[in-house]
């Protein structure tokens, strides 16, 4: 496995040399974030990336993302000429050398948090979410967070008038729009040797009544028969799947390890139904088996990138919720211990 970090560009509080001197970090996970959905990359600005990456001495490892438009979700008559675009980019980013493209098909609304600094006994800060607080919002005041991956573009009225629009998408029409994005996208992954690795719905139930897809073991069986391809599979997050109960993590990697081309490893604390808050990587600090869900990833022989996802705010850094450098310096450490440990005893 290639342990690989989150980084968000020139703008990211956390740079390269600071990632650069947690051990046994090899790749970069980015994207380039200043180019609206919808829009072709170009080849200036991914070779401008890739080039920044390697000068530190990593690896480009995954582009994620690249967003998909609201209307192809929505299913509009304007879709094909973002798909069209896509396509563009994904044979631009395969001619750059880059080999797994991370993606998502939630409806408006990315990765949902109803706190952003919840203060855990340690006095650290982290994410929560409580499904009755966010039951009680109005959806447009999501405008009032902040996080990374949200298109923060809109406006209260330009998002209301989006949400209209999805009033009349119901989870069906989504599976259909999602089938008709894939057809055309994946032969152009194949073509330039792009693994598409779609990421799970975060949390993995509907809310503010949109649906969602990528969801449990069922739906993703169901995602990964719309095209039986190789470059049609999955980058795994086990902090979103296991915010449920419903979902046995290491199962799912067991089940789908060849559709298996990213994973994002994250611990969380189920604090309820359908609640939970993020928790350091440590198996004991939260709900989910740390150990168990590498054991797994070795079983089924991934050895792909994995990058330690939402850390806490420790020791007094201030910075983006979740995307601080320290806690997740420490989970890289601790999941590349794991993976050392295992591989020993592999080969005892």
């Amino acid at each position: 496995m290639e342990m690989a970090f989150r980084w968000y560009g020139d703008n990211d509080p956390v740079t390269l040399q600071q990632i650069r001197q947690i051990p046994g970090v090899v790749g970069i996970v980015s994207a380039l974030h200043d180019v609206p959905a919808g829009e072709k990359w170009s080849m200036q600005k991914i070779l401008e990336l890739k080039n920044k990456v390697e000068a530190k001495g990593f690896d480009l490892s995954v582009i994620e993302s690249v967003p998909v438009h609201e209307d192809i979700k929505l299913g509009k008559d304007t879709r094909d000429k973002y798909i069209e675009n896509y396509k563009t980019t994904i044979k631009r980013l395969g001619e750059a050398g880059i080999k797994i493209v991370c993606y998502n098909f939630m409806p408006v609304f990315d990765w949902t948090r109803s706190e952003l600094e919840y203060r855990l006994a340690d006095g650290s800060t982290t994410l929560k979410y409580v499904n009755s607080v966010i039951e009680k919002m109005e959806p447009v005041s999501i405008l009032d967070f902040d996080l990374p991956a949200w298109n923060m573009t809109y406006t209260k009225e330009s998002l209301g008038a989006l949400l209209d629009e999805y009033k009349e998408i119901n989870e069906e029409k989504l599976w259909e729009n999602l089938r008709y994005f894939l057809e055309k996208i994946i032969p152009v992954a194949e073509e330039v040797g792009i693994k598409m690795a779609i990421h799970p719905d975060d949390p993995p139930w509907s809310i503010f009544g949109l649906p969602r897809l990528i969801t449990n073991e069922q739906n993703i069986e169901r995602f990964l028969a719309l095209v039986a391809s190789s470059s049609n599979g999955l980058a795994l997050c086990s902090g979103s799947l296991g915010s449920t109960k419903n979902n046995d993590v290491p199962k799912l990697i067991r089940k789908f390890g060849e559709r298996l081309y990213f994973l994002h490893l994250r611990n969380v604390k189920i604090t309820g139904d359908k609640s939970f808050e993020e928790a350091a990587h440590l198996s004991s600090c939260g709900s989910l088996d740390m150990v168990e869900i590498l054991k797994a990833c070795k079983e089924v022989g991934f050895d792909g990138p994995v990058r330690p996802d939402h850390g806490r705010m420790i020791w007094g850094e201030k910075g983006t919720p979740g995307y601080g450098l320290y806690d997740r310096a420490l989970g890289a450490a601790y999941l590349n211990g794991i993976i050392e440990t295992l591989g020993k005893i592999e080969n005892k």
